[in-house]
């Protein structure tokens, strides 16, 4: 596979923990996630050791702050290497902005992360914001394309209302992807990886499914099978 759709999310707190599993992995494969616990636990020196062995890395950091300190944290990001990073939409119109800014379109892919997977409506009311969490969604989405960024982090159970309505130039990538015989732990807006590719996401993003399977490159290669075996992958054809 030249360009992986699945993107392995390693939520491990150590690095010998996550690295033993990436040993068995292959980056034809798969893509790698790497996000706040096991980055606080191992920092930049994990990634970039990933990076030497072939893996592309989406930095999952959601960085969140004033306009200046976002970019700046954006602009160290950019400088590992990686393959994709990510700001959190609520942040506003000025810091994605300053994070466009901080890093230039057709370098590394910079998304915002919308509503997070684990939320529903009694979440949306209880902090005050407005609407069902799919109109939240699309309001963000659609900040997020106005200030240039590439896509945006949403659940798979939005993907087919944001495609059609920002068109297929712009990245989705969607976590609470469970395959149908699995548990959904946490994550309240899921869906099967065939009904998120379905619906139009360009990347999904699997953990516990693969990470804690008895054999995680056979259930890795299943996932990926159940994708190929879809035909109609044109709004994959941007990124």
């Amino acid at each position: 596979m030249n360009d992986p759709r699945i993107i392995v999310a390693l939520d491990f707190p150590d690095s010998t923990s996550a690295l033993n599993l990436v040993a068995r992995l292959d980056p034809s494969l798969c893509r790698l996630k790497v996000g706040k616990e096991l980055f606080t636990a191992a920092g930049p020196q994990l990634v970039e050791k990933m990076m030497g062995k072939g893996f592309e890395i989406f930095l999952d950091l959601k960085f969140h702050d004033i306009p200046t300190t976002v970019a700046n944290a954006c602009r160290t990001a950019a400088a590992l290497g990686v393959w994709m990073m990510n700001v959190h939409a609520l942040g506003g119109r000025r810091m994605l902005a300053a994070a466009r800014e901080a890093v230039p379109p057709g370098s590394i892919k910079l998304i915002a992360v919308t509503l997070l997977t684990s939320m529903d409506q009694s979440d949306l009311d209880e902090v005050g914001l407005k609407g069902e969490p799919q109109d939240v969604v699309q309001r963000l989405a659609l900040l997020t394309r106005d200030c240039g960024l590439d896509g945006v982090v949403c659940s798979p159970l939005e993907t087919s209302r944001l495609r059609n309505a920002i068109g297929a130039d712009f990245c989705l990538v969607t976590p609470g992807i469970r395959p149908a015989d699995s548990c959904p732990d946490e994550q309240r807006r899921i869906a099967t990886p065939r009904e998120a590719i379905e619906n139009g996401s360009n990347y999904l993003v699997i953990g516990r499914p693969i990470t804690q399977a008895t054999e995680p490159v056979a259930m890795l290669s299943r996932l990926n099978k159940d994708i190929e075996d879809i035909r109609d992958v044109s709004h994959f054809d941007n990124f």
